[in-house]
């Protein structure tokens, strides 16, 4: 199988990768920056270095052509404001979405954020802060424009607050769950379980649990 991820370098996909690569999977990671190609490398991971806020359709379907499957793990990070919230978290899923879709490349899958609901209908959360609102909402806009794609058999996973425990393997996979936490380990692992057995039109909430990721995912509608 060969897989493109975009934000190749972020703590989940770094993951991810390795598992691809460990198992003789082909991992192609796109990173914006230069440096962290040896880290990539390092993981058995192909990088390639393409801005997805400033590349062209064209460029990004050059990259996913020939995929079996694309991941969207990219985020504007915890420092950067609410315009690269909307740059990078919902814009550069939606370049990604395109590309996929104009080179025939299906799953798409990508990684939300559980509490999205939240913002829904243009609701602003109480206290809530500003950029975190941002976020909530570029994260729900990029959801509704790959979910709306029918033809890339997209999937959704809206993780709980992140962790760097070491993984458990066991998670809960489910709609509307309450807040709680995973660790970056099972997500990565959750990915490559629906890469491997892909649910069309996912949309669900991962936490820590008690089910093995691949009972969990298994018993997804």
């Amino acid at each position: 199988m060969r897989v493109v991820i975009a934000g190749a370098h972020g703590q989940i996909a770094r993951r991810l990768g390795r598992l691809l690569s460990g198992r003789g999977d082909s991992a192609v990671g796109i990173v914006r920056n230069p440096d962290h190609r040896a880290d990539l490398e390092a993981d058995g991971v192909e990088p390639v270095v393409l801005d997805l806020e400033q590349a062209s359709v064209e460029d990004v379907t050059a990259v996913v052509s020939g995929a079996d499957a694309v991941v969207f793990a990219a985020g504007g990070g915890p420092n950067s404001g609410i315009a690269r919230k909307d740059t990078v978290d919902r814009g550069a899923a939606v370049l990604l979405a395109e590309a996929a879709d104009a080179a025939g490349v299906r799953p798409y899958l990508l990684v939300s954020s559980i509490g999205v609901d939240q913002v829904a209908d243009g609701a602003t959360p109480e206290g809530m802060d500003e950029v975190f609102v941002a976020y909530l909402r570029a994260k729900l806009a990029a959801e509704a424009d790959v979910l709306s794609r029918a033809g890339l058999a997209p999937m959704v996973v809206r993780p709980g607050s992140l962790t760097d425990d070491p993984g458990t393997g066991r998670v809960r996979l489910e709609h509307l769950t309450e807040h709680g936490e995973v660790p970056r380990d099972d997500v990565a692992t959750v990915l490559l379980e629906l890469l491997d057995h892909p649910k069309d039109g996912l949309v669900v909430e991962l936490l820590s649990g008690d089910t093995p990721v691949a009972e969990a995912v298994a018993a997804l509608p």
